[in-house]
Order: C-alpha cells, then sequence, then structure tokens
C-alpha cells in the first residue's frame, strides 16, 4: 500500500469520544458502570472515549440511554462511518491493525504486509517525485510494523492471493527478489497464514481490475478497500463491500492450492 504514515485515529473518533465522556460525566455515570452496563471491559471503553477505536454502533446505542442523551449520541454513527476518499489509507491502516481477519489481493506487487525491507524500500525509494532519505526510511520503518502484526497477532487470520505478474516484476533487483521469494515462503508456513498465486491466464477480467483489501473487525463489521496512485477508497456500504468480497472470491477460486502456490513460487525463484 501506499501512504504509509504514522497515523492518528481519525478525528470523528476523538470528537465522539469526548462527547461520550461529557455526557457520561454530566449524567453523573462512572465509567466502570457503563462498560458494565454495556457488556465492555473498562479499558475497551476508555480506549473509545479517548478517540482511539471507532465508538461501535451497540455501545453508542447504550451510552445514549443510560446518560439520557435524547438520541445525540446515537445520531454520532452516521458520521463515524468511513468516507471514500483522501486520507482513507490512513484510516484502513487503524481498521487493519485491529482486524480479526484480512483477505488480501494484489496483482502487480507483493502487498505490504508481506513486503521484506529491501522490496519496500526498493518501491518507496523510487516514488516520483522523489523522497528525500530520511522520509524513505521512515516510511518503510512504518511498514515493517505493520508487516510484524501479521507474525504476532496469531488468532488473526491472512488470507493473500499474488498475480503471477507481482512475481515476475524486479523490484530492487535480484537478490532482493530471492530474499523475498523465501520471506514469501516463510510467510506461507504459519499457521494464520495462507498464501496463494493466481497464474497469467486465469479470472483475467477480474483479475486486472486492482488489488482488493477485506477486512472484519471484532464487531464483525465489513469493509473493503481499493487504492490506485493518489486515490483510495475504503468502502463501508454493504453493497459495495459484497461486490469486492464477491470478485475477490472469484479470483481466489482460480487461484492454485497453498501446496501448490508454494511450489510455484520456488519455481520462479529458481528460474531467476
Amino acid at each position: 500500500m501506499t501512504n504509509e504514515v504514522n497515523s492518528q485515529p481519525p478525528i470523528a473518533w476523538r470528537y465522539c469520544g469526548s462527547q461520550i465522556k461529557m455526557w457520561r460525566t454530566d449524567a453523573g455515570v462512572g465509567r466502570d458502570a457503563l462498560a458494565k452496563e454495556a457488556g465492555y471491559d473498562y479499558e475497551y471503553v476508555k480506549s473509545m472515549e479517548n478517540g482511539r477505536r471507532r465508538p461501535t454502533l451497540r455501545f453508542l446505542q447504550i451510552a445514549d440511554q443510560v446518560c439520557g442523551a435524547g438520541g445525540k449520541l446515537v445520531a454520532a454513527q452516521e458520521y463515524l462511518k468511513p468516507e471514500p476518499f483522501p486520507a482513507r489509507s490512513q484510516e484502513f491502516m487503524v481498521l487493519e491493525a485491529e482486524a480479526i481477519a484480512v483477505s488480501w489481493y494484489e496483482p502487480l506487487l507483493v502487498p505490504g504486509l508481506l513486503q521484506t525491507e529491501g522490496y519496500a524500500g526498493a518501491l518507496i525509494g523510487d516514488s516520483s517525485p522523489p523522497l528525500d532519505d530520511e522520509t524513505v526510511s521512515e516510511r518503510v520503518a512504518a511498514r515493517l510494523r505493520r508487516a510484524d502484526a501479521v507474525r504476532r497477532r496469531i488468532g488473526v487470520m491472512y488470507g493473500f492471493v499474488i498475480y503471477e505478474a507481482a512475481l515476475r516484476t524486479e523490484v530492487g533487483g535480484r537478490e532482493v527478489m530471492r530474499e523475498q521469494f523465501q520471506h514469501l515462503l516463510d510467510m506461507g508456513e504459519l499457521r494464520n497464514v495462507s498464501v496463494q498465486i493466481l497464474p497469467f491466464g486465469r479470472c483475467s477480467g477480474v483479475a486486472l481490475n486492482g488489488g482488493i483489501v477485506l477486512l472484519e473487525t471484532p464487531e464483525h463489521e465489513q469493509y473493503g478497500y481499493i487504492e490506485a496512485p493518489k486515490v483510495s477508497v475504503l468502502h463501508a456500504s454493504p453493497g459495495n463491500v459484497s461486490a469486492l468480497t464477491q470478485a475477490h472470491a472469484m479470483i481466489r477460486m482460480h487461484s492454485l492450492s497453498v501446496e501448490e502456490s508454494a511450489t510455484f513460487i520456488r519455481k520462479v525463484a529458481e528460474e531467476r
């Protein structure tokens, strides 16, 4: 993914959280009491009030009722839905960091969460207009911190599908690609990760339309994310997410199995 930054949670989350806290305080309701009523633990409620987590609809409904907000807190739900344009990559990364399931398809590049330092550095270092060395280093480090979650969050399911073109595109030179191939094989052996390859000639009509990322949150909300140069869209509407989910399912259906994919990656690596 592009536009990697050390992002703050969206301002709408922080504003809504502060409103919840104000209504709760004015009503004389303790955070412990609200947490118990809503069925969340204390730290989860604290995170929502401090804007680090997006307040869930269920929590807004209970907080509204307990604090006597008369529908004012529930009304915030409409403004907490992701907007489709600019800076969506920042909100996407916040959701990605908390997701319980990630399904990712990439047609031209290795998915960001599977990139090595050398591969990420080559991509970011070739940005146009050129970036200074410090910015490149910061963005590579941010990408690697995101990628580290795949190993750390064993309870999260990560499914990756990569079009053959991404394996054939030489990024950073032969040594960088050799390291990247081995990293793909190593990551594919993790019990919470699947890596599949979509060979040339399969499902071309859908596969060439661009990358797709599907996310499921701890509240079982579904999001779909797509990205192009300078533009990214985070979909929350059921219709759009459904369309992306169906496209992803079609791509995955035509992909090689996990075992076949590992053999395919080794074959491509040997050809270099």
